[in-house]
């Protein structure tokens, strides 16, 4: 499965914020989690309606998003 057919992007949730699909949890939200030390395992027994694949394509698109991500360097 794709990380396209798990993450969905609505301007009426969240403002439009990327989420899992069937809930209102942020991909940030859940980095953010492992980001802070978070085991799969808490966010899965704290986020019951969540699966694994479900992190691993918030992983994923945020690797992606940051694999598209350009710096230009501007010259004063």
């Amino acid at each position: 499965m794709t990380w396209q057919e798990q993450i969905t992007v609505d301007p009426n949730i969240l403002v439009g914020k990327p989420v899992v699909r069937g809930t209102r949890l942020a991909v940030e939200f859940i980095i953010d989690l492992l980001a802070q030390g978070w085991t799969e395992q808490q966010i899965l027994d704290s986020y019951p309606g969540l699966v694994r694949d479900d992190i691993a394509a918030c992983l994923k698109y945020a690797s992606e998003t940051l694999k598209s991500e350009r710096v230009y360097l501007t010259v004063s």
